[in-house]
């Protein structure tokens, strides 16, 4: 029996701790599912493709919200009053922000100087200035009925939020906390979208089939046309290319590939279970899909065309994130 030295032992366990700790480092970030119905976030370990653990969060969870430092993903629970803090890497909850009141949706500015919420029960819409640690509430604005989501420009310089029962899309400018602008929409629209030069946004009807484009370039938007896509069109998420959006069609059970250029549809992938929030891996092949009715993850392989992979997770899920995904 070979016997090595103390010191030889101490190097050998050395070397084999490092080993282990390059390996956890080398490992690709999770997958984040948001569990509405269940208060929870499901983390997916995209190897293995098989649920590691779930993490507890706020009641009634929402959306989640990847910083723009990605530092942290941010869930909101809209009737737990807070914000939970995940380390993306590790799926480790970094801390629980209180008092946030009904965060059904949020946003950070891309510098990083406001945090906005959207209080989709209360009707209002709130701006707090962010110092990397605390919000604090600056102004409250009233706002239509069902305010849903929201999208900020590429300067920080003005919001756009839907306003789901009101069939409208309302301007804020961020600095004032001022309306700028509230333009009429097709029925219910949901998620909201911006092109890379900010001249253009594209709205999901989730009460029609289809998204809206608005040119929003000039003093007042203009709705310049309708890209029929499917029922209950709803969430958006670029594909990284700078050209291409998918949009989940709840309804239709399809996700839709928009050219913003051309503002047509190029191709369209059948997915199960009421498709709802997505991301996209770094490489643009997959899709990560939530089938909120079906309490399942999908994953899209865009070459092939379809699904090619479901994961259970909890009731309703909703959000979903990872930090290996494709420009946003």
């Amino acid at each position: 029996m070979k016997i090595f030295s103390t010191a030889r032992c101490c190097a050998l366990l050395a070397g084999f701790a490092l080993s282990v700790a390059n390996a956890a480092t080398s490992a690709p970030p999770p997958v984040f599912v948001l569990n509405s119905l269940e208060a929870n976030v499901s983390v997916i370990d995209p190897v293995t493709w098989t649920e590691t653990v779930r993490i507890p969060t706020g009641k009634e969870p929402h959306h989640l919200y990847l910083t723009p430092d990605e530092k942290s993903l941010v869930v909101a629970n809209a009737l737990g009053d807070t914000l939970t803090f995940v380390d993306p890497r590790t799926a480790q909850v970094q801390r629980t922000v209180r008092g946030i009141v009904d965060p059904y949706h949020l946003r950070f500015t891309p510098d990083m100087k406001w945090l906005i919420t959207a209080a989709n029960r209360l009707n209002h819409v709130d701006f707090y200035r962010w110092d990397g640690n605390e919000p604090v509430l600056v102004k409250r604005v009233a706002t239509s009925r069902t305010p849903s989501h929201m999208w900020i420009d590429s300067r920080s310089t003005t919001v756009y939020v839907s306003m789901q029962d009101s069939d409208e899309l309302v301007a804020m400018d961020i600095a004032t906390q001022t309306i700028k602008w509230r333009t009429k929409t097709g029925a219910m629209p949901a998620d909201v979208y911006g092109s890379g030069d900010d001249r253009r946004l594209f709205v999901g009807l989730t009460g029609s089939d289809g998204v809206e484009v608005f040119d929003i370039s000039g003093r007042e938007p203009r709705s310049i046309k309708k890209i029929t896509t499917g029922n209950g069109a709803h969430a958006f998420r670029a594909a990284g290319d700078g050209r291409h959006l998918y949009v989940s069609n709840r309804v239709a059970n399809s996700i839709s590939k928009i050219d913003m250029g051309t503002q047509e549809v190029v191709a369209t992938y059948p997915v199960p279970g009421g498709p709802d929030c997505m991301d996209v891996s770094a490489d643009g092949r997959w899709i990560y899909v939530s089938s909120r009715w079906a309490c399942k993850l999908s994953v899209v392989d865009t070459q092939a065309g379809k699904v090619v992979r479901q994961v259970a997770v909890g009731k309703s899920p909703h959000g979903v994130w990872t930090l290996q995904h494709a420009p946003r």
